[in-house]
């Protein structure tokens, strides 16, 4: 007599759902490894929140009396526009650190080490993006103090205010892989800081993060309208009730909370799915 145990098919979910909870798994335990390794150089810490608060600090009482924003040129007025945008710019530019640690990790040999354990495939990819997802969520907060100091505030209430921080970190999160494969297809962590920062400038600057797009040149427009980082600050200054909301008829400036969600979610998919190729043949 024969016993049939169970076909394949039925054997599938349970391995699946096994590789699944093993990836989760594999992942926490690479971020709790990059959180304690974070804490044993608190410097690294302090200097990612002090070129925050600075830019916060030189954009408001430099510049603050000589922008337009719609009809004033009050300081107070451009202090709630700037917000926005240092509160995203804050979380871009953490990938320039995410690709440099990565980078100093193939440096040392440890992502070599890392593949010849019985590991999720990308699992140290993610937690290393997971880890410093929780320093920027740090630095964030610190950051919303100092801006609460100068004289931010928030208008639509606490629960919009959360979904734009939420935001931010999904943005800093989509960036963050990004930094990951960048940092796997340099040799130094010099050349990844550097790498991270040369796109980055660009990317913020040619944004509605520190003026208007109207404002910017007529065939540059377009750009900082449909750039990722602009529907990202756009939203967040339509959920804090900010002044300076863009006018402009393009789509991510008038449905930018969606805008923000599909970019970020876009660039994650696409920069993990390069990353987690790019580590299975990286050489240090």
């Amino acid at each position: 007599m024969t016993t049939v145990i169970g076909s394949t098919d039925d054997l599938a979910v349970p391995r699946r759902r096994g590789a699944v909870v093993q990836s989760v798994g594999d992942s926490l335990v690479i971020a709790r490894r990059n959180l304690i390794r974070m804490s044993r150089i608190p410097e690294m810490i302090i200097f990612g929140l002090i070129q925050p608060i600075m830019f916060v600090v030189l954009f408001s009482y430099v510049f603050g009396g000589s922008m337009q924003i719609g009809d004033t040129t009050s300081p107070a007025v451009y202090r709630e526009f700037l917000m926005a945008g240092i509160f995203a710019q804050t979380v871009t530019f953490a990938t320039a650190g995410a690709g440099a640690g990565i980078a100093d990790d193939m440096h040392k040999g440890l992502i070599d080490r890392f593949r010849s354990l019985p590991m999720a495939r990308g699992a140290v990819l993610t937690g290393r993006t997971l880890a410093d997802l929780v320093q920027t969520t740090l630095t964030l907060f610190v950051l919303a103090i100092v801006a609460l100091l100068v004289g931010w505030r928030i208008h639509e209430g606490v629960p919009k205010a959360l979904g734009a921080f939420a935001l931010l970190l999904l943005l800093g999160y989509a960036f963050s892989w990004i930094g990951a494969l960048i940092g796997l297809s340099v040799r130094t962590p010099e050349a990844a800081t550097s790498g991270g920062l040369i796109w980055l400038f660009p990317v913020t600057f040619i944004s509605i993060a520190f003026v208007d797009s109207s404002n910017l040149a007529s065939w540059l427009q377009p750009i900082a309208e449909w750039n990722p980082f602009s529907a990202t600050v756009q939203a967040c200054r339509v959920l804090f009730g900010n002044p300076g909301v863009s006018t402009s008829d393009a789509w991510p400036m008038q449905h930018p909370v969606w805008a923000s969600l599909l970019w970020s979610i876009l660039i994650i998919v696409v920069f993990r799915t390069l990353s987690v190729r790019k580590y299975r043949s990286a050489t240090a």
